[in-house]
């Protein structure tokens, strides 16, 4: 299998979109933002589609993907947080579960026990509620159109899901350690 593949260009263009969509939210040049993360949401699509169809999957490719997703996520929330359209205290909880993710499985591996992350049920609803939501305030930031409950209800579900998630994480890191 080739590391150098059409879905892993995908992904480092997806990666490359990050300091973009950055720059625009601390612009405020909402309409760019927001195209620019739904270019990366289709794009995460389609390489997926891509190596799965066309047996292009790679372990590289296993690696990126998600990781090109974390970096785009953290950082829109982080920028929106910054400029003042997001809570910080929202932003802290999205980053914290990662570090507290990626911090596990640093150390598992250091202590000799690595630990497969296979995402779950639970961690897939999470991210998928963190995309809909930055999507939803990018939305409405570049429309103009601004309905503050689902504003609330969407950190609220960010929050919770971001919160069991990480909970979810940590219970099957002590079990595994335990084992």
């Amino acid at each position: 299998m080739r590391v150098v593949n059409i879905p892993n260009l995908i992904t480092i263009g997806r990666f490359l979109l990050v300091p973009f969509v950055v720059a625009m939210i601390g612009q405020s040049e909402w309409t760019l933002a927001f195209v620019a993360f739904a270019i990366a949401g289709v794009s995460d699509a389609v390489d997926g589609y891509i190596a799965r169809r066309f047996d292009m999957r790679s372990e590289l490719g296993a690696y990126m993907d998600p990781l090109a997703d974390k970096a785009l996520l953290v950082s829109i929330y982080v920028s929106l947080a910054i400029v003042g359209q997001l809570p910080g205290w929202l932003a802290i909880v999205v980053v914290s579960r990662d570090i507290m993710i990626l911090g596990a499985i640093i150390l598992s591996w250091l202590m000799g026990k690595p630990i497969a992350i296979n995402p779950s049920r639970l961690s897939k609803a999470n991210t998928t509620a963190q995309i809909a939501f930055a999507a939803v305030i990018l939305g409405s930031l570049s429309s103009g159109f601004h309905e503050s409950r689902l504003v609330e209800v969407g950190m609220a579900v960010v929050a919770c899901l971001t919160i069991a998630s990480a909970g979810a994480y940590l219970a099957r890191w002590l079990k595994h350690m335990a084992s």
